[in-house]
């Protein structure tokens, strides 16, 4: 039973990473420049990924079936704390002080959104992505409200810098506030076919555009020396003991399958490519983030597997 899950789930993982290596290759043939790349994360960000979310909830979502569909955004929290523990516990091994911002922010934020999204299409069966996607959407909420609020102030490090709500209310965060509020009213039954299947189209070209972002991202990174220490610390902290404890918990508590699945998938990712977009963005020097990000990843594509498999076999024994 593992054996098989963890092929099953080696198979997702390389059909995603396949897709990120064409991102990476065009990149660094320089078929993709540094700015069409941003332009294609901005396609992503602002368009494709908010209408694929507006049209899963519209058509897929609904109160009766999901009464409580608020946990998803405080589960996201939840692991994001959880995540923010083990940091700060693990950066007590970190000896350089500069460090340790960065070695905390790697494992307290994982990539979320990009990864889930593709392993969900890749592992689940059509009939039950739907569900999934909806699940996945909603604890992006939770993320989002984290990461753009302490996740920015841990990177950027700007005491006196006011907090900004306009920053939580991303696309993707709008687009399901606005689906969820289309479903409350009914509004559904006015968007006829017409209009919803080009809608559908474009967000279905989400999914390989995306990995081609994270690809591209990969590609951008520059690596000048590896710090082995806190690189093994940061592997041992967000891809093995923070999956693991999860994995306990999810069993203990016998949640159903589904949602298990996502929280636990959401446990084992590598650190979220966005926190290398901030460090950039806030003008800071790259210490740990982009090899942090980068061997997180390559990282992963065993450990995914490995708690997945484990997730599969040991929920099913129960």
């Amino acid at each position: 039973m593992f054996l098989a899950s963890f092929k099953v789930s080696l198979a997702g993982v390389g059909q995603i990473f396949l897709l990120g290596a064409v991102g990476y290759l065009l990149l660094k043939k320089r078929i993709l420049s540094s700015e069409g790349l941003n332009s294609l994360s901005r396609m992503v960000i602002d368009v494709t990924l908010p209408v694929m979310i507006f049209c899963q909830v519209l058509r897929h979502f609904s109160f009766q079936l999901y009464p409580h569909w608020w946990m998803f955004p405080l589960a996201s929290i939840a692991i994001t704390v959880f995540g923010l523990a083990a940091g700060y516990l693990f950066s007590g091994l970190v000896k350089n002080k500069q460090h340790k911002r960065q070695f905390i922010s790697l494992i307290a934020f994982q990539n979320s959104g990009y990864l889930p999204l593709a392993l969900i299409a890749a592992l689940l069966a059509p009939e039950k992505v739907g569900a999934m996607f909806i699940y996945l959407f909603l604890f992006l909420a939770g993320f989002n409200l984290v990461m753009f609020s302490l996740g920015v102030r841990i990177i950027a490090f700007q005491r006196t810098k006011g907090f900004e709500l306009a920053s939580l209310f991303s696309p993707p965060v709008l687009a399901t506030i606005v689906g969820l509020v289309s479903v409350y009213f009914g509004l559904g039954k006015f968007f006829p076919d017409a209009l919803f299947k080009p809608l559908q189209l474009v967000g279905d070209c989400t999914l390989p555009l995306a990995m081609f972002v994270v690809g591209g991202n990969l590609a951008e990174i520059e690596l000048k020396r590896i710090d082995i220490k806190e690189m093994c610390l940061v592997i041992l902290a967000k891809l093995i003991l923070l999956p693991a404890l999860g994995l306990w918990l999810l069993l203990k508590f016998r949640l159903p399958q589904s949602i298990g699945l996502l929280l636990i998938m959401e446990l084992a990712m590598p650190p979220a490519t966005l926190l290398s977009v901030l460090t950039r963005h806030y003008q800071k020097e790259d210490l740990l983030v982009s090899q942090g990000i980068l061997l997180g990843h390559l990282a992963s594509i065993i450990t995914i597997p490995l708690f997945l498999s484990l997730y599969f076999t040991l929920a099913v024994i129960q």
